[in-house]
């Protein structure tokens, strides 16, 4: 791929994505992280100030009545204005909370920036990933691809621990948006699908967690580099391994 957006790159997964990938043999000539806050993005800042192939993108996701501001700015950048891949990693998540103690708001809040923000993302980057499809046959992040964050959490058949209410319904939400996105675009020749990135020492996954980010973003980007068309409209996990709905 040559380029590729990635949201949510101020911490956690988001950042070591974008430091991973500057770090690969033939790495992407534009990679395009976007954070709410780059004054609390500090190594993302770090990254860009030695890799000139980072581009910073300050901006709030929930806008999304200004998403053509930032379409745009990422295809006067490109100048073709082709863009290879767009990685929907920017979520939140509560703690866990069982059906007597969740709250609405958590609800309404996890939906909007784990479901809605991706789909309309996605929509308002169409034109750029259509035109990186053009002319070429195979499937893949060399071609158009859309991938989206999502969580074994999400999973219906694997949900073993119940809770989780805002952060699980809403990934479910993507898995389904996943999905729909991969039958619409697939005659357009881009692949859709979603990533669990398996339980990861962040933030949001806690020092518990029995992975480090490092080894998650090395087994996603391989995971990137081996999709095809047989993977169009699939839930994988971090290593390429499939994921029951």
């Amino acid at each position: 791929m040559k380029s590729i957006l990635i949201t949510g790159c101020n911490r956690g997964l988001g950042l070591g994505l974008v430091q991973r990938l500057t770090q690969i043999k033939n790495p992407p000539e534009n990679i395009f992280a976007t954070c709410r806050d780059v004054t609390k993005a500090q190594k993302l800042k770090e990254i860009s100030e030695h890799c000139n192939n980072v581009h910073i993108i300050e901006f709030e996701l929930t806008d999304t009545n200004n998403y053509e501001k930032l379409v745009k700015t990422v295809a006067d950048k490109l100048g073709d204005g082709k863009l290879n891949v767009l990685f929907n990693s920017a979520g939140i998540s509560t703690k866990f909370a069982r059906i007597g103690n969740v709250k609405a708001e958590q609800l309404t809040e996890c939906y909007f920036i784990n479901t809605v923000v991706p789909i309309m993302l996605t929509k308002a980057f169409l034109p750029l990933l259509k035109k990186a499809a053009i002319g070429k046959k195979e499937f893949g992040i060399d071609r158009a691809a859309i991938i989206n964050m999502s969580s074994i959490l999400g999973s219906i058949s694997e949900n073993k621990t119940g809770g989780f209410y805002p952060y699980a319904c809403s990934k479910s939400a993507l898995n389904a948006a996943t999905k729909s996105m991969s039958i619409d675009l697939e005659n357009d020749g881009i692949l859709v699908a979603c990533l669990h990135p398996g339980w990861v020492k962040t933030d949001m996954g806690g020092n518990n967690a029995p992975l480090d980010v490092d080894t998650s973003v090395r087994d996603i980007i391989k995971t990137l580099q081996s999709l095809k068309k047989e993977h169009n409209g699939c839930f994988l996990q971090h290593d390429g391994t499939k994921l029951p709905w």
